[in-house]
């Protein structure tokens, strides 16, 4: 499955997302560029969009978007935080629909 990273979530996540292929929103070249336009351009090659962004869902139309959108919630952003969402996510990724919001929480 090919994810994209949002750029709100540490980058090292990637490395722990195993058995898919994971790019992050600045690798793909899209830094700073508003969520409504990411998700434009990710749909075109990715499956899902693992993000830490809890407004995304009220923000953006996700049923208009061919892509999965997982996101995840830690007690923080911060990484050590987040490492243990990774199984529930692995998980979960698979599953997703497309235009539709998972959540990820402890």
């Amino acid at each position: 499955m090919r994810v994209l990273l949002d750029e709100c979530v540490d980058r090292r996540l990637a490395r722990e997302i195993t058995g898919h292929e994971v790019t992050t929103v600045p690798d793909a070249g899209w830094a700073s560029a508003k969520n409504g336009d990411v998700l434009a351009l990710a749909q075109k090659s990715f499956d899902a969009f693992v993000t830490v962004d809890r407004n995304l869902s009220f923000q953006q139309r996700l049923p208009g978007f061919s892509i999965a959108v997982v996101i995840l919630r830690g007690r923080t952003n911060r990484l050590v935080d987040l490492r243990p969402l990774i199984p529930k996510l692995l998980e979960v990724l698979p599953k997703a629909k497309r235009g539709e919001v998972t959540w990820v929480e402890i």
